[in-house]
């Protein structure tokens, strides 16, 4: 026998993509060929791995709406995964937010003083930040690890869309407040300087740490400036308090520039 099967078209029958007439000679050829038969089952893709990639097209997941969106955008498909996938972007997260504001407001007009909520405001974006990057809350956090992301990358991305989120629902809940007219603006600044330095001191101190002690810190400035305060506004409130949050969070951006190559290593380690 002088002629034989060329590898090209055994892969093509393997697949099922020969067509007629060469699957006819083909087939008969294969019969009566056992060197043919060999290549053929050299290049044919075994049972158990088709069936495997079977498989896994048939579980994986479905993208949502949110993230359809994203790529429609134009965002990568792994990032609007990740983005899609963020916990503080659920409605059960974004619900809980939404009902603590409604609660502060009204406490606010019961109480006829913003204090309340300018004390709770700045923590909202904080906690929202801490819950979405680390192993103990993200529930996509391997992927996180190995996908084709900058740790730094990976962190600005899902902290921007939290923030977003985070300010959107601040933003809205102060306008249920315009008899306080821009004081009511006034946990903006502070907000930033807190996720700013906490996301800086990430990864000496952790996703949940971190965020912890500012979050900490922060409250009890809110106490001693209470104390202080003899019925007036509370120092962080007021023009300083104001311009010192503009300093720390400035300071803090710098700081997070400057060790933004740590969040790789922090991400393999805590893996």
């Amino acid at each position: 026998m002088t002629w034989h099967v060329s590898e090209a078209d055994l892969r093509a029958y393997a697949r099922a993509e020969l067509a007629a007439p060469m699957l006819w000679s083909a087939d008969t050829h294969l019969a009566s060929c056992a060197e043919c038969r060999a290549v053929l089952a050299e290049v044919s893709e075994p049972v158990d791995l088709g069936w495997e990639r079977l498989d896994a097209e048939l579980d994986a997941p479905r993208p949502g709406l949110f993230e359809r969106l994203l790529v429609r955008l134009g965002a990568a498909d792994h990032t609007a995964r990740l983005l899609a996938a963020t916990p503080v972007l659920r409605r059960s997260w974004l619900a809980s937010v939404v009902f603590l504001l409604v609660a502060t407001v009204f406490a606010v007009h019961s109480s006829g003083s913003p204090t309340l909520f300018l004390a709770l405001a700045p923590l909202l974006p904080l906690a929202g930040v801490a819950a979405s990057y680390g192993p103990a809350l993200d529930p996509t956090y391997e992927m996180a690890v190995v996908s084709p992301v900058h740790g730094f990358r990976l962190l600005m991305i899902r902290t921007v869309a939290v923030l977003t989120a985070g300010l959107v629902l601040n933003g809205l809940a102060t306008l249920a407040l315009p008899s306080y007219g821009l004081r009511a603006l006034a946990w903006l600044l502070p907000a930033l300087a807190l996720t700013a330095t906490a996301l800086a001191l990430t990864p000496r101190f952790g996703p949940v740490l971190a965020p912890a002690l500012v979050g900490g810190a922060w409250a009890a400035l809110i106490a001693i400036a209470d104390a202080m305060a003899d019925g007036g506004s509370l120092a962080p409130f007021t023009a300083a308090g104001q311009g010192a949050a503009a300093t720390v969070a400035a300071l803090a951006a710098g700081l997070l520039y400057l060790v933004r190559d740590r969040f790789d290593v922090f991400l393999r380690s805590a893996a």
